[in-house]
């Protein structure tokens, strides 16, 4: 009978998961609170636990390579009215990277594994938006990833 019960209560709680996420959420915070260990929804915890972290990394190549598109854009055409436009792009971008890094120590500690990737990106979708082929941008980054994240760097002539 108890695991009838238990299997019936992980149904009630898988479909409450694909049904109304949001509630799934609240009801897996307030056992874990809690403490009652058996009441979670451990496969679609685990799943969602681990989905976050991906979506994380995601978020910084992500950023990182809009970064640096907009920085191989400026040192590209130098003299395009678009330089202000790419500027602030790369502010938003490097505000945004900030907070993330911020709440991610983890990540900010990885930032150097994902610049390479992020770069090449970079590299293809600058030659894309410009006069200028990928072949025109170095093999690898130029910058530093302190560089990348500084509010005041710029690749901009001033």
């Amino acid at each position: 009978m108890i695991q009838r019960i238990e299997g019936r209560r992980q149904v009630m709680t898988t479909k409450l998961y694909e049904t109304d996420f949001a509630q799934w959420a609240v009801a897996q915070a307030d056992h874990l609170r809690n403490e009652e260990y058996a009441e979670l929804d451990l496969n679609n915890l685990i799943e969602e636990i681990e989905s976050m972290g991906a979506s994380q990394r995601s978020e910084l190549h992500k950023r990182l390579m809009r970064i640096l598109e907009h920085m191989l854009k400026i040192t590209c055409e130098p003299e395009s009215s678009a330089v202000g436009k790419w500027q602030k792009t790369i502010l938003t971008q490097r505000l945004q990277l900030a907070h993330l890094l911020k709440t991610n120590y983890t990540l900010r500690s990885q930032i150097d594994t994902f610049v390479d990737d992020a770069y090449q990106a970079a590299r293809l979708l600058a030659a894309a938006g410009s006069v200028c082929v990928v072949e025109d941008f170095s093999a690898s980054c130029p910058w530093p990833a302190e560089q990348l994240l500084d509010l005041n760097f710029s690749v901009a002539k001033q």
